[in-house]
């Protein structure tokens, strides 16, 4: 049977979702689960929650628990990253707050310094399994994606797609903002990871764009009582309307999904100044982030409790995000066809999208593979907008495999919403700031 590595298994949250996914598959439950992290009191309670329920359960799984990467990928088949490198990224958040600029992890000056750890870290795992597991595959769910996984496609052999669960988030808060039961609905999304645009929208086989234009196409929503997004912990999902989504959708035709607050990252219509940032409800993102912090930190406490009063964990099969990596295995190992958006290498896949970057695109899975749907042409503001990240990206990307620190500052010079705040001059000095602070993770740099 297959075995599954899983590299950051100390993430409690993500670790307890993985295995409890896996082991919901009766095809799945003869599988090696590997726990590789270097926290290892971390990665002992989840290799005991692991262990536990699959004693429990009384199934045949093996569990493996190790600090040794190198250990862990022997005979792997398949490697799920869910890794944070180094500092937190909230302390290089200080640095660009200093300069006017808000949040941000998958671009701008912040995504593009978290991007150098990242990639560096991952394509570091992707040669270790060059030489110990060569045809396994890599699931990357650390962020940012795109410049993640452009690195591994244009730096290493090993076969990878990036996974988040905003397609389907984002198509999920559209049902519910219409009040119609999510499973009547389908969509069609391409773009890029968090910046991908809705191009279908469809309820019971039937185009659900004019019910959106119906109910968002005025003025109306701004003082309406569902304004504003946060979470609804009874529920397990976000609810309210998040403004700048319907602002990108009556001004570009399109819904994104940028679930989480993300698209304010990408443009610089929304936060260059304080007055925008609070006029477009950004500080409920704010907020929603301390939310699920302090949440994540109860769960850890909880499964800490449960398990020194043994407990008896369920297999329960609620929606969670780790669900996507577990169903790719699933398909790759089963033959069950199943479409996911993931993201995955452009080759003619989006034809107005620079060839070769990573884009976010529905894919067919099946024993034979990973199947990228072909999309064409965006709509060419969408395309417009898109590519503007892209050309960072692969700045960022290059800045990264050829150690240029100059091309790292271009990367920076080129996002919209820095460049909508500081002059050149600003942005260069920001950029020496986050260079200095990053000192480890850029030696070897010139």
């Amino acid at each position: 049977m297959a075995k599954i590595v899983l590299i950051g298994a100390g993430s409690r949250n993500f670790s307890k979702g993985i295995v409890t996914d896996v082991l919901l598959y009766p095809e799945l439950r003869d599988c090696t689960i590997s726990l590789m992290d270097i926290d290892k009191e971390r990665l002992d309670l989840t290799a005991n929650f692991t262990r536990e329920l699959v004693k429990q359960n009384g199934f045949k799984t093996k569990v493996e628990a190790t600090t040794d990467r190198r250990k862990a990928l022997q005979g792997a088949d398949y490697v799920i990253v869910a890794i944070a490198v180094g500092k937190s990224r909230l302390d290089g958040q200080k640095i660009t707050e200093k300069y006017g600029l808000p949040w941000d992890d998958t671009v701008g000056p912040n995504g593009i310094m978290y991007g150098n750890r990242h990639a560096q870290a991952i394509v570091d795992i992707a040669h270790d399994m060059e030489e110990i597991c060569p045809n396994a595959w890599l699931l990357n769910y650390s962020n940012p994606q795109a410049i993640i996984c452009w690195s591994l496609n244009d730096y290493t052999k090993i076969k990878n797609v990036g996974i988040c669960p905003n397609a389907r988030g984002g198509a999920f808060h559209l049902a519910t903002r219409l009040n119609i039961p999510f499973e009547e609905c389908s969509y069609w999304c391409a773009g890029i990871n968090h910046f991908s645009w809705y191009l279908q929208f469809k309820w019971n086989g039937k185009d659900a764009y004019p019910l959106l234009k119906e109910k968002f196409g005025g003025e109306g929503f701004y003082n309406g009582p569902d304004v504003g997004i946060k979470m609804d912990d009874e529920k397990g999902y976000l609810v309210g309307v998040d403004v700048v989504e319907i602002e990108m959708f009556k001004r570009f035709g399109y819904f994104t999904n940028g679930s989480g607050g993300h698209i304010p990252e990408y443009l610089p219509y929304f936060s260059r100044t304080p007055e925008l940032f609070k006029h477009y409800r950004l500080d409920d993102f704010v907020e929603l982030a301390k939310h699920m912090s302090a949440k994540r930190m109860a769960t850890e406490a909880k499964i800490k409790q449960e398990l020194s009063s043994h407990h008896q964990f369920e297999l329960t099969r609620e929606f969670r995000w780790t669900i996507f990596a577990v169903n790719v295995i699933h398909s790759l190992e089963t033959g069950v066809e199943r479409r996911i958006n993931l993201n995955v290498k452009n080759t003619g896949i989006i034809t107005n999208l620079t060839n070769g970057c990573c884009v976010e695109v529905p894919c067919l899975v099946d024993r034979e593979g990973v199947h990228p749907c072909y999309i064409g042409d965006l709509p060419p503001q969408c395309a417009a907008l898109t590519q503007t990240s892209v050309n960072q990206q692969l700045l960022a990307v290059k800045a990264i495999a050829e150690k240029s620190k100059s091309k790292l500052l271009q990367a920076m010079l080129l996002d919209p919403l820095t460049s909508s705040i500081l002059s050149i001059d600003q942005t260069e000095a920001m950029f020496n700031e986050l260079f200095a602070w990053e000192k480890d993770y850029v030696k070897g740099f010139k």
